[in-house]
């Protein structure tokens, strides 16, 4: 089942639903979702000689990116063909009988803008702020004003909690990450040689940001 804006009120109202800042409920809650605004921070790939990033290497993906910060009420320009990784300004707490899908706005859609690539799930458990995977898929650049509603959960109930849910026990790489986050791909336990038991199970940021590992 998914949650409507007055199971996601009453889920706020009770306190195991967080996102947080809400600035403006009227605004942000949509009738089945709850639109996010865009972090100031961002994520950008640097062009480089080097011939390919190896995701099995967990201290190389991290030197082919650089931060940067956008005040609000100035712009972050993404360029066609451009990918940086941004965050949401909300900071969510998911309660282990739902699952959080991370939606693009539509209008931002019309513009050519995607907001996530693959990781669009934020599981049961998980807490911190989403990362957002933003591309370019347009012929102009495209002007991203931090504060802007730049896209939207949806919550889906769960027939039963989650035994497992996302978070400390289980190893989750992002839990309670703050702004946007790189692949932490190599320290996966079929890369680094551990083995955590979970036979491969996936939890949930951006490996979406919120999300998924």
């Amino acid at each position: 089942m998914i949650l409507s804006d007055a199971d996601i009120l009453d889920r706020l109202a009770a306190g195991d639903l967080v996102v947080e800042p809400l600035a403006d409920v009227d605004q942000q809650v949509q009738p089945a979702s709850v639109d996010l605004r865009l972090g100031e921070r961002f994520l950008e790939f640097q062009r480089t000689n080097i011939p390919c990033i190896h995701p099995t290497e967990a201290d190389e993906v991290g030197e082919y990116v650089t931060e940067t910060t956008v005040p609000e009420g100035e712009e972050f320009i993404l360029h066609p063909g451009d990918f940086v990784l941004g965050t949401t300004t909300e900071r969510v707490e998911i309660p282990d009988d739902l699952v959080a899908h991370v939606e693009g706005r539509s209008s931002l859609g019309r513009l050519a803008i995607v907001v996530h690539a693959t990781a669009g799930l934020c599981d049961p458990g998980y807490k911190g702020q989403i990362t957002l995977e933003l591309s370019n898929l347009g012929t102009a650049p495209v002007a991203l004003s931090p504060g802007m509603r730049v896209s939207q959960l949806t919550f889906t109930e769960l027939k039963s909690p989650a035994d497992r849910p996302y978070g400390s026990e289980r190893g989750s790489k992002y839990q309670d990450q703050d702004g946007p986050q790189a692949s932490r791909i190599g320290s996966d336990p079929e890369f680094s040689g551990e083995d955590d038991g979970s036979d491969g199970a996936a939890s949930a940021e951006t490996d979406t940001g919120g999300e998924a590992e």
